[in-house]
């Protein structure tokens, strides 16, 4: 299969590594243009995946059969709108990332739009990526256009297992933004890993009912013993990690916060409900980013 991967980051290597050992067609996309990009992955199993894998071919935008943005929520519209006229609109668009809210940016869609959330875990330095834990990918069809793009999800399960096609991805969008809104934020404030937000029980508990009041009104089937149970899950299986967006604060990047717990309190306002701990905890990170020196500067760096 004839694929595209925008983006090569930790979780875009991944990608890229696994389905070229599947004998797909990959090629990587970067801001920057370049002709190829050393893709050097370390699975937890010891296995190391070494190779020069093409970058930025138009040719094989053309004639992509699926494209894969794997980007920070906030550059996704800046790197795909120009490339929309070069993608076939017979291809399908699979958007990987934390948040929500991309869509909105992207304005009509063409294309069949697949979102995605994914639990693997893996972190790089010196272009050397480190897959730490595997995961579970959930991917469905955003609009009308990718329903009968079901295949996907077995194709890329061949590649990087356990991947999930779901009728309603929707609601596990938003399952996983209620777990990103409590847990991202609270690490901040507190500066902890995400195992020591176990001692904020009355704090979580607060972000959950602002969280399923919304989700509700959303028209969302809602369940917050299940909602509990699950970002509870998180923080105990993730205990010894810091959260991506404590990570980002700590090397001065730019966060997800506007399409994490900013998309939450749009929607929230929308229907004239008030969220005051999310609000406080946004502005509490707005804040963090804007003291730092470099945010502005990463706001245009490579992906």
């Amino acid at each position: 299969m004839k694929i595209t991967l925008i983006g090569c980051g930790a979780i875009g290597k991944l990608w890229v590594a696994a389905l070229a050992e599947q004998g797909h067609d990959i090629q990587g996309w970067l801001r920057i243009a370049q002709s190829d990009i050393f893709v050097d992955v370390n699975e937890p199993d010891g296995r190391i995946f070494r190779e020069l894998i093409p970058c930025n071919n138009l040719n094989h935008l053309h004639n992509s059969e699926l494209v894969i943005v794997c980007l920070k929520a906030w550059q996704v519209s800046d790197a795909l709108l120009p490339l929309l006229h070069n993608i076939p609109e017979s291809c399908p668009i699979l958007l990987l990332h934390n948040g929500m809210g991309t869509l909105e940016e992207l304005g009509p869609l063409r294309h069949p739009f697949l979102s995605g959330v994914t639990t693997h875990a893996a972190w790089q330095e010196n272009n050397q990526v480190f897959h730490v834990a595997n995961g579970i990918t959930h991917i469905g069809a955003i609009n009308s256009l990718a329903e009968n793009y079901y295949p996907i999800a077995d194709i890329l399960h061949e590649a990087l297992p356990d991947v999930a096609w779901h009728n309603q991805i929707l609601n596990t969008c938003w399952r996983k933004l209620a777990a990103n809104c409590v847990i991202n934020p609270l690490t901040i404030l507190y500066d902890c890993k995400n195992g020591d937000l176990l001692n904020h029980p009355e704090q979580i508990n607060t972000l959950i009912d602002e969280i399923c009041q919304v989700m509700a009104i959303e028209g969302l089937h809602t369940d917050k013993t299940q909602l509990v149970n699950y970002i509870y899950g998180i923080i105990h299986n993730t205990a010894n990690n810091y959260s991506s967006m404590l990570q980002d604060i700590r090397n001065k990047r730019r966060t997800e916060i506007d399409y994490i717990t900013g998309y939450l309190i749009k929607q929230a306002r929308a229907h004239g409900l008030h969220t005051p701990e999310n609000d406080r905890l946004y502005h509490l990170v707005k804040q963090r980013e804007e003291k730092n020196d470099g945010f502005r500067a990463d706001m245009h760096r490579q992906w």
